[in-house]
């Protein structure tokens, strides 16, 4: 499994949109692209998918820009996966038409174990927590400076 360049780039705006959560304020594209370097019109599209997928909202008007459907600590990285990328749990073995041999039975057993492991670790991550992870490394770094 690899993160696609879509997921990290919207893992990365969200990140900035819960740093910004407790002002209930919205956060405008440039803003975000700008903290983030991500490419306007790219983030653009990649907002559009999260609003239709329920993570973030947008208010219009000169105050406008987009904001977080939930809390921070309520939004989980394998929420924001399935959003984007369409994440499921259960993997395609089912439905195929040919018998499967023991060896290609057991192959896909394991991977569907895996890939339960994989989404439970996504699952028990929330933004909230990747919030306090940066910001715990910035004090080491600010700390390893000094």
């Amino acid at each position: 499994m690899e993160l696609s360049c879509k997921s990290e780039y919207a893992i990365l705006a969200l990140i900035e949109m819960a740093t910004h959560y407790q002002s209930g304020e919205p956060m405008q594209i440039r803003q975000i692209a700008a903290q983030q370097s991500i490419p306007d019109r790219y983030l653009e599209q990649l907002l559009a998918t999260l609003r239709r997928g329920g993570i973030v909202k947008s208010q219009r008007g000169s105050k406008g820009g987009y904001f977080l459907t939930r809390e921070p600590w309520k939004i989980t990285i394998f929420d924001i996966l399935q959003c984007l990328e369409g994440l499921d749990i259960q993997t395609t073995s089912e439905g195929h038409s040919n018998p499967q041999s023991i060896d290609t039975s057991v192959i896909k057993e394991i991977w569907q174990e895996a890939c339960q492991a994989a989404n439970l670790v996504l699952q028990n991550y929330t933004l909230q927590d990747l919030c306090e992870k940066r910001d715990s490394r910035r004090q080491l770094d600010i700390m390893y400076y000094i």
